[in-house]
């Protein structure tokens, strides 16, 4: 029997938690309270690193345009602001030893990027459990947790990981305190494939902020604005991360891509799409009940219906964009789409299925990937208990923005084209 983690108790914090909170703010008047200025942050970057220069293409007003939404609208507790000040304080100390690398070593910009095979599909829809299994391929080079919080090196030792897997094992466990039952929901291991979405976090570019915060106007300024920026950014990231650790492959994911395929297919160069695709009215709510959570590690003021409104609309938006740059590109066999329920029930046969439709297939890999599959997250950590009703949605909210992309997957279900469909 599984320990549940239900959707309602994402306001259920330790007792220490709130007294800390408590007490924290109750010194604000003596000047406790967390100064979130840029410039103090820059500052204590340099600090910390002993390094100046962010480089020539360093961009200020993502940061700005970041911390006036987050003084303004987040109502951020003490703890929030200190993990976001560490956090910002870390994204720009990372910005500030890649560049020393990469003027100390040209090479590992001259170097090619690996081919890139990119999974992408909403939230909850299995990429977590997919690309951890692919990750588990030699051949096959992903981003792990603690390289996502520290791609660059601490020192100038290029094989300096033993100080970042502290760093991250630490941030791992602080997480578990902070929010015991948020690992139920999507656990956070260091030493674990991660998102790539941190390496667009690092130019200040990225659904993160909003996905942990409440900070709308940041969101629509983002949504309107180029990220060629921030793309091109994470490629020297990618590029440096395979100079410290090479491989053939790379396996990334993240469902914001689905936004930016257009980028993707610009700026990551040869890529091919694992979609993944799950019953919409079980998926969504699963989502929206994880981000309610998140906020909740940073705000005493989360208000459920505003989360939940925002993403409704938000993933609408974004499975929209993901569907027009698919009908209008030439590369229609760069896409292999992954059925949730398929993929759950028997995610070997599924995983062999992608590897004949993409490329050759190593018979040793079957074993490993039958080892691995068995692993079940929810006997450590517990089962998520979610449902439309908690948080208020109907069918009608989701059928309102995702009729697009319900009618996309319907399509795709009665073509039959053989290897592409799984």
């Amino acid at each position: 029997m599984y320990k549940e983690i239900q959707s309602r108790d994402y306001d259920r914090k330790p007792a220490w938690y709130r007294i800390l909170n408590r007490t924290w703010e109750s010194l604000y008047a003596l000047g406790a309270e967390i100064d979130l200025s840029r410039d103090k942050l820059i500052r204590a970057a340099r600090r910390s690193t002993g390094l100046k220069d962010f480089g020539k293409d360093f961009w200020e007003e993502p940061l700005d345009r970041m911390l006036d939404s987050i003084k303004g609208e987040a109502e951020l507790n003490p703890i929030g602001k200190f993990i976001t000040k560490k956090r910002l304080v870390n994204l720009l100390s990372i910005r500030l030893r890649s560049e020393w690398w990469f003027k100390k070593h040209p090479e590992i910009l001259d170097q090619p990027l690996y081919p890139v095979y990119l999974i992408i599909g909403l939230q909850r829809t299995g990429t977590t459990k997919l690309q951890r299994l692919l990750s588990s391929d030699p051949e096959m080079r992903s981003l792990r947790s603690w390289e996502a919080i520290n791609p660059a090196p601490l020192n100038n030792q290029v094989t300096e990981s033993s100080r970042r897997i502290r760093q991250a094992e630490i941030s791992e466990k602080a997480l578990k305190m902070l929010s015991p039952n948020f690992f139920g929901i999507h656990p956070v291991e260091h030493l674990e494939p991660e998102e790539d979405i941190l390496l667009l976090d690092v130019s200040f570019m990225s659904t993160t902020a909003e996905a942990t915060m409440h900070v709308p106007s940041y969101a629509s300024w983002l949504e309107k604005t180029d990220q060629s920026h921030a793309y091109a950014y994470a490629v020297k990231l990618l590029k440096f991360l395979q100079y410290q650790r090479p491989a053939s492959k790379w396996v990334l994911k993240s469902p914001h891509h689905l936004e930016f395929l257009e980028l993707t297919d610009k700026h990551l160069g040869e890529v091919h799409y694992l979609w993944t695709h799950r019953d919409i009215y079980e998926c969504v709510p699963s989502f929206i009940s994880m981000m309610i959570h998140s906020r909740a590690i940073f705000s005493d003021t989360v208000e459920p219906e505003s989360v939940r409104d925002h993403w409704l609309r938000k993933d609408g938006y974004i499975l929209g964009k993901a569907i027009q740059y698919r009908k209008s590109t030439k590369k229609v066999n760069s896409f292999t789409d992954i059925y949730y329920k398929k993929f759950m029930d028997d995610p070997v046969t599924t995983l062999m299925e992608i590897y004949r439709s993409i490329g050759p297939v190593d018979p040793d890999l079957e074993a490993v990937f039958r080892k691995l599959a068995v692993i079940d997250h929810r006997k450590r950590y517990g089962r998520h208990v979610y449902s439309m009703e908690t948080f208020g949605i109907t069918p009608e909210m989701i059928d309102a923005h995702t009729g697009q992309y319900q009618e996309f997957l319907r399509q795709l279900q009665n073509r039959d084209l053989e290897g592409n469909h799984l």
